[in-house]
């Protein structure tokens, strides 16, 4: 092979080096990896926070208003400021109020700083405690293929500093909980605005031991394998729910994600459900909402009852198990058979827009291998108390390529994909 002049070689090494840094200074879209917790259930996730760079863990959320973290054990960085009370900033946190703390020139701290935007943050538990709304640096991967992938920065990322206690609950390692919701001070409207790009986001969370990603952004969606799904996917809208969730604070809209569910059916057959208890009523109250702090689907009595009958009946065939809480129908899962997409049962199908679109869900996410070797219909009884009709959870949506486009207020899915033989583990985006 001819050796390249020194000049030339030296000239390829800029180039290399001037990609690397425009990828990092105007990144077309930026990730964040994910894993899944298996003893919470929760999906966590990592980036790199502060002056000097730490790394930082948290659970992510499709709800909440923005990124919290724990300042109370080991926060030190020598760029964050505290966001004031009359900024526009502090307007976009969603019912603030203003923390006067008498702190002392060259002694504040993100817990105590004067004339500072405050907020109330809760956690998945719904514990909720006070903190302070302050911004400092945040670097995340970008889709570059370069390897390491260079980090994109944003120099002033707006989150809230808070308490130790609210981290009771949260998957073992994590300091805080990071919104993915429609929120302005969430990950997708703050990255967005800060680099430039679409304000939207692909989601595709792993089942426990594999590995999953959350792409902000400009990228093609591909597999490990040559597989792009950026052309094939389902598009539905996305509902805006006029009152908040009842368990989270503030009046005003939701920042959650509903969808315009019509109908349910198992196995091909509709399942006699209220049809009214999909749709929102005059407060708010019903819908259905994707959650992946919820770790399997949560369903009204009602809908829990007709769902649970119809699977039942589709599956008359399989020997039962004793059932094992939070499930109510369970079988040996020895007798059920195997398959590409998971345990052999029928599906079950979200029917969006009244049929215009159609979710199936196979076997690997309606069902749920338990201890003891029962396998379980993976859906959970939520009562007739005040809220979402349906909760599709974490479980239902693993190894599914989910596009949330704030910007067409609509949702792109790809159902299991493992019907195209891949998974979220295999995710490349670019």
């Amino acid at each position: 092979m001819a050796r390249l002049p020194p000049l030339t070689l030296a000239a390829l090494l800029f180039l290399g080096v001037l990609a690397a840094c425009r990828a990092a200074n105007d990144p077309r879209a930026v990730l964040l990896p994910v894993r899944k917790d298996g003893a919470r259930g929760q999906y966590v996730t990592g980036f790199r926070q502060r002056t000097p760079l730490v790394p930082v863990t948290a659970v992510l959320d499709l709800a909440g208003d923005m990124l919290w973290l724990d300042c109370e054990r080991g926060f030190a960085s020598s760029t964050f400021r505290g966001v004031s009370c009359g900024s526009k900033q502090c307007r976009l946190a969603g019912r603030p109020s203003c923390h006067f703390d008498s702190c002392p020139a060259g002694k504040l701290r993100p817990s105590c700083l004067n004339d500072t935007c405050g907020v109330f943050p809760l956690n998945p538990d719904l514990l909720m405690t006070n903190g302070n709304v302050i911004a400092d640096v945040l670097a995340l991967p970008t889709t570059s293929s370069s390897r390491p992938a260079p980090l994109a920065t944003s120099p002033a990322f707006v989150f809230t500093c808070t308490f130790t206690l609210l981290t009771k609950g949260l998957a073992a390692g994590a300091t805080g909980v990071a919104s993915l919701s429609r929120a302005p001070l969430a990950f997708p409207t703050q990255l967005a605005a800060t680099f430039r790009f679409s304000r939207r986001f692909a989601l595709c969370l792993p089942p426990a031991g594999a590995a999953g990603a959350v792409v902000f952004g400009d990228a093609r969606y591909a597999f490990q394998g040559g597989a792009d799904l950026s052309k094939s996917l389902i598009y539905t809208p996305l509902l805006v729910n006029p009152a908040k969730t009842p368990g989270f604070s503030g009046g005003g809209k939701s920042e959650e994600y509903f969808l315009a569910l019509t109908g349910i059916r198992v196995n091909g057959r509709a399942v006699p459900v209220n049809a009214t208890l999909l749709a929102f009523g005059a407060k708010g109250v019903g819908g259905a909402k994707l959650s992946t702090v919820a770790p399997y689907t949560v369903l009204e009595t009602s809908i829990h009852r007709a769902v649970t009958d119809a699977f039942a009946a589709a599956t008359a065939g399989i020997p039962r198990a004793k059932a094992v809480a939070p499930f109510k129908l369970c079988y040996d899962g020895s007798k059920v058979a195997r398959t590409r997409v998971g345990p052999g049962v029928p599906t079950i199908e979200l029917v969006l827009q009244g049929g215009a679109a159609t979710w199936v869900v196979f076997g690997a996410n309606s069902m749920v291998a338990t201890r003891g070797g029962a396998l379980c219909l993976g859906v959970v009884e939520g009562g007739k108390a005040p809220g979402p009709s349906v909760v599709i959870g974490g479980h239902m949506m693993e190894d599914n390529l989910l596009e949330f486009d704030l910007a067409a207020s609509r949702l792109g899915f790809s159902s299991s994909l493992l019907f195209r033989q891949t998974n979220c583990n295999n995710f490349r985006p670019g």
